[in-house]
């Protein structure tokens, strides 16, 4: 049967404002998060020439900006070296954790708006890095609820190249770091206590093989060590 890899991509850098947790912005690409797009290619096209593996067409992004700017940069770049059409499609479901009414507000802002809500309790101190923790704010997710999200998109998408492939084949995913890490714990790839101390590179690809419906693997591609002090989201 042949091989069916995912490879994911964080997006390539953008311009993060101070002390705002959300992964929600709609920033683009800052000119170091283009070059990373473009660059990201050369590591895909040396992957897959040295696994045999034949490159998905159609590359799929979070259809927040920075995501798709790095989607289509990248499509654009395996485009003019393998002389074939690439394409990008978009999904919500790809998105990055979200926090809801909270979205686009500073930590402080945050921390005001459940202080002066009666049914909220205190902000925990660790509220952006506990992957259990939820706003208690209308349309607000913990990480893990990203991760699962994602990961039931991640499991479809790999089902449906089982079921079409003739030889063994990298579909590539643009998306963001948090949920893609919890992701790969929904899919018996990362145990919990990893994902909490691990980021991605921005452009740089980690590749998970389905070996069967119950079963993925990490086969190439390198997750990032967080920094402890880090609180900052996407």
């Amino acid at each position: 049967m042949p091989r069916v890899v995912l490879g994911l991509l964080r997006h390539g850098a953008y311009d993060q404002p101070p002390n705002i947790p959300s992964a929600h912005l709609p920033y683009p690409l800052s000119e170091s998060g283009r070059a990373q797009s473009r660059a990201a290619a050369a590591a895909v096209l040396q992957q897959a020439a040295a696994e045999h593996w034949e490159i998905e067409p159609v590359i799929d992004s979070s259809r927040l900006l920075r995501a798709w700017e790095t989607a289509t940069l990248l499509a654009q770049e395996l485009q003019t070296q393998l002389h074939r059409q690439f394409r990008v499609t978009e999904f919500e479901a790809l998105a990055e954790r979200s926090l809801g009414a909270a979205a686009n507000l500073t930590v402080e802002q945050i921390a005001a708006v459940l202080q002066e809500d009666p049914r909220c309790e205190p902000l925990p101190a660790d509220w952006q890095r506990n992957a259990f923790y939820r706003l208690p704010l209308q349309g607000a997710e913990s990480l893990v609820q990203a991760g699962e999200r994602v990961a039931l998109f991640l499991e479809e998408r790999a089902a449906d190249l089982v079921g079409r492939a003739s030889r063994d084949v990298l579909k590539l995913v643009v998306g963001h770091g948090g949920s893609f890490r919890f992701a790969a714990v929904r899919l018996g790839v990362l145990r919990p206590e990893e994902a909490a101390g691990l980021s991605m590179h921005h452009a740089s690809p980690v590749y998970l093989e389905r070996r069967d419906a119950f079963t993925w693997v990490h086969v190439a591609g390198a997750w990032k060590e967080r920094a402890p002090a880090a609180a900052r989201g996407d």
